[in-house]
C-alpha cells in the first residue's frame, strides 16, 4: 500500500484565469480544429466535442442533428446490423463522417463490427469501450483490431493515468479515452472506490499521449460549458458528453409525465436499468455501478449544443485564444473553494 500526497484536481476545484486578449467579439473564436492521427492516413475537421455511447445519448437522430454543427456522435453498440444497414443507406457522407463506432472487447463485438465497416467506406471512427481498461484483454484486443483496421480511427478506454494511456497508444491505439467515475450517473467511485479527479487525469494523460504522438478524450465529469473549457484547457483533445445532452427529442429515454411536466429517463450503463434492457438481468458476478436520473424533457438538442458553443467561445475570448486549439497554451488554473454565487438558487420554480 501507498499513499499519493499531491493535490488532484477535479473541475470544481478550479477556476480559468483571465488574460489580456485582442479579440472583440465572440464571433471571432474558430472552434474548428483539424486533426491527424498516430496510426491512421484520415484527417478529420470538426469541433472537437463527442456525444456519448450511452444507449440513451449515441443515437442515429443524435447523429445526424450534431453533424450539422460539425460534431462527432459515439453510436452506442446496441443496435442491430439491420439497422446499421437502414441508417447508411438513408445517410449522406457528411453524416457518416460524423460517426464514431463504438464496441466491446468480445468475439461476437470483434464480428459485429467488420459487418458495419461493409456496410460504408465512409466511417472512419472506432470506438473499444469498456468501464475499465486495465486488463490485459483490453490491449490484446487493441492490436487485434489494429492489426484488421489498420487506416481506422481507433480511440479506447476508459483509463486515468498516463502509463496506460502509453501502453494502448503503442498498443495501436490513435486516442485514448480517459475518466473513471465522473460522470453524472456513474456510482463507480462510491461503489469500488476506485477513481480519478478528472482534471488531473486529463492533465496527466494528456501529457503521455502527445508524447506519443496520440489524443485523449475526457470522457465524465461536465455539467456545465465552464467545464468543457476547463478540459480543453487542461489538454484534452476531445471532450465526450453524455448528460449535457440527455433529455433531448434526439435520445432515446423513456419520457414519463408528472404534475403535466415531461420528463426523459437517463441512466448510466452499468446501472441495473441498462443491465436490464440489454441483457435481460444482472450477472450474478456484478454489481450495479450506475443510477437512474429523471431529466426535464428539454426539446431539440440544436438550443443546447448553441449554448454550449457559446459558453466556449467565451472561455476563449477570456483569455485570448481566437482558436480553440490555442485553450490549452493560454490556460492558468487558479484554485478555488467557490464556483459561483448561488444565493438565488434556493428560488427555483
Amino acid at each position: 500500500m501507498r499513499i499519493e500526497e499531491d493535490i488532484k484536481l477535479g473541475f470544481k476545484d478550479v477556476l480559468i484565469r483571465p488574460k489580456r486578449s485582442t479579440l472583440k467579439s465572440r464571433s471571432q473564436v474558430d472552434l474548428i480544429r483539424r486533426f491527424s492521427f498516430k496510426y491512421s492516413s484520415s484527417f478529420w475537421s470538426g469541433i472537437p466535442i463527442i456525444a456519448a455511447n450511452m444507449d440513451t445519448i449515441g443515437t442515429f437522430s443524435m447523429v445526424r442533428s450534431l453533424s450539422k454543427f460539425n460534431i462527432l456522435t459515439a453510436v452506442h453498440k446496441y443496435y442491430s446490423l439491420q439497422e446499421w444497414e437502414k441508417f447508411i443507406n438513408s445517410s449522406s457522407k457528411d453524416v457518416l463522417n460524423h460517426i464514431i463506432v463504438s464496441m466491446g472487447i468480445s468475439n461476437a463485438d470483434f464480428l459485429k463490427i467488420k459487418k458495419i465497416f461493409l456496410l460504408s467506406s465512409e466511417i472512419k471512427y472506432i470506438c473499444i469501450d469498456v468501464a475499465n481498461g486495465y486488463s490485459e484483454h483490453m490491449v490484446s484486443f487493441v492490436k487485434l483490431v489494429r492489426n484488421f483496421f489498420s487506416d481506422k480511427i481507433i480511440c479506447a478506454g476508459n483509463v486515468v493515468t498516463g502509463e496506460m494511456v502509453e501502453e494502448l497508444i503503442l498498443a495501436g491505439a490513435d486516442i485514448v479515452k480517459v475518466g473513471i467515475g465522473p460522470g453524472s450517473v456513474c456510482t463507480t467511485r462510491v461503489k469500488t472506490g476506485v477513481g480519478y479527479p478528472q482534471l488531473s487525469a486529463i492533465i496527466e494523460c494528456s501529457d503521455a499521449a502527445h508524447g506519443l504522438d496520440g489524443q485523449i478524450i475526457s470522457d465524465g465529469g461536465c455539467t456545465v460549458s465552464g467545464d468543457i473549457a476547463k478540459a480543453f484547457g487542461g489538454g484534452a483533445d476531445f471532450v465526450m458528453l453524455g448528460g449535457m445532452l440527455s433529455g433531448h427529442n434526439e435520445c432515446s429515454g423513456d419520457i414519463i409525465e408528472e404534475k403535466s411536466k415531461k420528463y426523459m429517463l437517463f441512466y448510466g450503463m452499468s446501472s441495473i436499468v441498462a443491465m436490464n434492457r440489454h441483457s435481460g438481468e444482472i450477472a450474478g458476478y456484478r454489481a450495479s455501478e450506475g443510477k437512474v436520473a429523471k431529466i426535464p424533457f428539454r426539446g431539440s438538442v440544436d438550443v443546447t449544443i448553441r449554448d454550449i458553443l457559446g459558453g466556449l467561445r467565451s472561455s476563449c475570448t477570456y483569455v485570448g485564444a481566437q482558436k480553440l486549439k490555442e485553450l490549452t497554451k493560454r490556460t492558468t488554473f487558479i484554485r478555488v473553494s467557490e464556483q459561483e454565487n448561488s444565493i438565488f438558487n434556493m428560488f427555483k420554480e
